[in-house]
């Protein structure tokens, strides 16, 4: 049986308190390896209870959750939503043994906005969007395992990637953009994180791009998308996956036949088939490629953190 608590305050930036809920596995003594949730919602909407079960993915299963709030941008413009989650993995290492979780053994698991904020977590790394003022300063903000699913990551490039017609998506249960919505608007999702329409802050852009960091150390990832997601593109995360096998990071993308936007809310995601898997995995910058007709899905997922997170 797991244990939940709920409306732990991770951080307050400005005295504006930010929550997390933490979910524990039952029937062990821990430390548990710690997986964060990062919703999505165009990092205007949303909040850490828009997520997946996380008592059945993955606390049931032996990880410690943690979804968290982080500041949307009504409140607050980039950076200060990657700001957050780093806040966050340096306060769970800093409860980490009041809550009895393994400090060493930290994973990011994002969807759209949330996916996009894990992979510029994983790429930037420790000391980027932080300063010797950041509250729990003292630990480190560096990950293990990240899960991206169909975050955006060239905000310049979406609109030349999006279907001219703006046909619907082909899965049903996709969450569209509204119609002729373009990321070059000045009311675009992506604008509005920005501060002014993306066009004219190519350097803001750029900071919010994972692949604008290089680094030594850049942890596995696991990407997911959609080929029917209208919303973000599969090219973005096509990017995502040839700018990290091109320096040498252990990444595979899972691009899943028919499936739109937003699949990760759905609790039955991988119950029933899609369609085939087209199948990348670069391991030191060596590309393997194939087709998978078994379900992808949660047990995907916790499969890449078993691989990634064991002890």
């Amino acid at each position: 049986m797991t244990r939940r608590i709920d409306d732990l305050v991770y951080a307050a930036p400005a005295g504006r308190p930010l929550h997390a809920d933490l979910y524990l596995p039952g029937g062990s003594a821990g430390p548990w390896p710690v997986i964060v949730w990062l919703h999505g919602g165009g990092w205007r909407f949303g909040d850490r209870r828009q997520a997946p079960d996380l008592s059945r993915h993955f606390a049931g299963r032996g990880y410690a959750m943690v979804s968290i709030d982080y500041r949307l941008s009504a409140e607050a413009l980039f950076p200060a939503q990657i700001e957050d989650v780093k806040t966050a993995v340096r306060w769970i290492r800093a409860t980490a043994d009041r809550y009895r979780l393994d400090a060493g053994r930290i994973g990011l698991w994002g969807s759209s906005a949330g996916g996009h904020l894990a992979a510029l977590a994983a790429t930037s790394g420790p000391g980027t969007f932080e300063s010797a003022a950041s509250e729990h300063a003292g630990f480190s903000s560096d990950i293990q395992a990240v899960v991206d699913g169909y975050g955006p990551v060239d905000f310049l490039q979406l609109d030349a990637h999006r279907d001219p017609l703006d046909r619907p998506s082909d899965d049903p249960e996709s969450i569209p953009l509204p119609p002729g919505m373009r990321s070059a608007h000045a009311n675009s999702f992506e604008s509005l994180l920005l501060g002014g329409p993306i066009e004219q802050h190519v350097e803001r852009v750029a900071a919010a791009n994972p692949l604008a960091y290089e680094r030594p150390g850049v942890p596995p990832f696991l990407i997911l998308h959609g080929t029917s997601d209208a919303t973000v593109p599969p090219h973005q995360s096509q990017l995502l996956f040839e700018g990290l096998a091109a320096r040498g990071v252990d990444v595979t993308l899972c691009l899943i036949d028919g499936l739109g936007h937003g699949f990760l809310n759905r609790q039955q995601f991988g119950d029933r088939a899609a369609g085939p898997t087209r199948l990348r995995r670069a391991v030191h910058g060596v590309i393997d490629e194939r087709c998978e007709q078994s379900a992808i899905g949660f047990d995907t997922i916790k499969a890449f953190f078993d691989r990634t997170l064991a002890g």
